[in-house]
């Protein structure tokens, strides 16, 4: 919300008036004066008008899971043990999910309850890359490198998919590092090259990596560090 238009509402003051009290000077925001009206201001900023509090801050919330396979990657479902259960804090309830991974996927998970945030980590337009340890039932063709870089097209969604790089690590292991996230789409790129998904793990997100630390089923809350490394992504691809 503006600035201006959170001062008039506060005092029915109106937006003029407002706008006169914030050239004044009069209101702070996070202690700091704040002469433009128009300055966005967010619910985990507190506001100030004249020593009277117009705002509190919320408390925000940037959370960092290993997801264990089974887990369904949702805040509620009626049937399913969701990746919420697995956290103490008395306020879950307000975390949504920074990018989904499957039931049968583990690995890096991120949740917050700041959209603001989780919207410039996981929009497509950002290109922020995610990185999948992949095991398949059968070996992976060597020229599935080049298809990957290709891209593949989605008759289903009438797109084709952002080139995508893979490593071969083994004859039935590789790494693959995606710049979108479509549905499905690690098994169905690699069903497209003859192979069925029987492992799949995230690795990272932007340049933040699963934490060591972090066992199977654990979480914890994320630095400061680790908040700006997540909307990082590394040059040359």
């Amino acid at each position: 919300m503006k600035l201006d238009r959170l001062i008039a509402k506060h005092r029915q003051m109106g937006r003029t008036a407002a706008l006169r009290a914030i050239a004044a000077r009069r209101v702070r925001v996070d202690g700091l004066a704040v002469a433009d009206g128009h300055a966005e201001v967010d619910r985990f900023s507190t506001v100030m008008l004249d020593e009277e509090p117009v705002q509190v801050a919320e408390r925000g919330l940037y959370l960092v899971m290993n997801k264990p396979v089974g887990w369904l990657s949702a805040t509620k479902d009626a049937r399913h043990a969701t990746v919420l259960d697995l956290i103490d804090d008395p306020d879950k309830q307000t975390l949504h999910l920074a990018g989904r991974l499957d039931r049968s996927t583990s690995g890096l998970l991120i949740l917050t309850n700041d959209g603001n945030w989780s919207k410039r980590l996981m929009a497509a337009d950002f290109k922020v890359p995610k990185v999948y340890r992949v095991e398949t039932d059968v070996p992976v063709p060597a020229d599935a490198v080049e298809a990957f870089e290709r891209g593949f097209y989605f008759h289903t969604e009438d797109i084709t998919t952002l080139p995508a790089k893979l490593e071969l690590l083994g004859e039935r292991l590789a790494r693959v590092t995606l710049h979108e996230g479509r549905y499905h789409q690690v098994k169905r790129m690699f069903h497209r090259v003859g192979c069925r998904v029987t492992a799949l793990h995230r690795e990272s997100v932007g340049e933040l990596c699963l934490p060591d630390d972090l066992k199977p089923g654990e979480w914890r809350p994320m630095t400061e560090e680790e908040i700006q490394l997540a909307e990082q992504s590394p040059r040359g691809f």
